[in-house]
């Protein structure tokens, strides 16, 4: 009995699955909702839509770095990609910014049920954290 209760103490301590990130998130800028899933051992983000893409659901890849890449929809873009699970959260992953064309290091870290802390950094210290709200 004593071991039980101590399992089930524990349990409810635990920290939250690493699949919470799991869903549809809306950024914090620019109205955007990113879907993200499992990708095999990862997690991978998908744009669903945003503000530009609601006024012009043809917007492409215009600011990319790599002008082979300039032509491609935004809409169903993976932006998110190559992650590690690390305890509850995702590290060593990568974002990609539209808005300048470039890609960064990020984490992703469950805030509670409904929020997600993203992380994405050009090299550490110098890193952007935004909050991602969950969509129901």
């Amino acid at each position: 009995m004593l071991l039980t209760l101590i399992g089930l103490s524990a349990a409810m301590a635990a920290p939250q699955n690493a699949d919470a990130v799991v869903g549809r998130w809306r950024t914090e800028t620019r109205g955007g909702i990113v879907e993200i899933q499992r990708c095999g051992a990862s997690i991978c983000g998908r744009v669903l839509t945003s503000d530009l893409l609601r006024t012009n659901p043809n917007l492409k890849d215009a600011k990319n770095a790599n002008a082979a890449l300039r032509n491609r929809p935004l809409r169903g873009l993976q932006i998110l990609g190559g992650f590690s699970v690390s305890g509850n959260g995702w590290t060593g992953g990568k974002i990609y910014n539209a808005e300048d064309g470039k890609t960064y290091s990020a984490d992703v870290t469950p805030s509670g049920a409904d929020q997600l802390k993203l992380r994405g950094c050009v090299f550490k210290p110098f890193c952007k954290t935004q909050t991602w709200t969950r969509i129901r």
